[in-house]
């Protein structure tokens, strides 16, 4: 989303992580997605992708936010949340995890800090999108799409509302084309 939205023009490559052509293990050899080649530069964290994107092109100012409060929900939404999320996803692998517990874990962690700050804000620091709503939309979006009527009845109709307004953009529909799986 931030390459599109800095207007930034790519060969975008799909791969099947399971059958990583050689061509993508020969610039990345830890073989994971994403990766982002370009002027001789390789990019493999989501986040290096979105800084290097807005620093090429900013128009509306997703950048310009309090590092240390951008920092906090990215290392929450990376660290501890991302760990929920799994438990969440795939119960089966956490049979000693009861799914109550980890959905209590979630709501305390992330869902209860969203909703306070997007009862008093259009997105997570403020009134206008950042990269840090970016980065940790699609993250929410799989949390949601788990179970789907579970979330829908959370007590959290600030989220849900921020959630269904990034899922409807026409930023996120523009990148959400399928591609064909590359394979060198």
């Amino acid at each position: 989303m931030a390459l599109k939205y800095a207007g930034i023009e790519l060969e975008h490559r799909e791969i099947d992580l399971r059958n990583k052509p050689q061509s993508m293990l020969l610039v990345s050899p830890k073989g994971t997605v994403p990766v982002l080649c370009v002027d001789g530069i390789i990019l493999e964290q989501s986040l290096d992708i979105m800084r290097w994107a807005l620093a090429k092109s900013d128009p509306d100012g997703w950048g310009l936010v309090d590092d240390s409060i951008a920092q906090a929900w990215i290392e929450k939404n990376d660290g501890p949340f991302k760990i929920l999320l799994d438990q969440y996803k795939y119960p089966k692998r956490y049979p000693d995890l009861k799914s109550e517990e980890v959905l209590r874990a979630v709501n305390e962690l992330m869902l209860l800090p969203m909703e306070a700050a997007l009862q008093t804000n259009l997105y997570l620091l403020g009134n206008n999108m950042t990269w840090v709503d970016v980065a940790i939309f699609p993250f929410i979006r799989q949390f949601a799409m788990v179970n789907p009527e579970q979330f829908d009845e959370l007590p959290f109709p600030s989220i849900q509302k921020w959630l269904d307004q990034q899922i409807k953009s026409e930023l996120f529909h523009s990148v959400m084309q399928k591609y064909p799986t590359w394979t060198d």
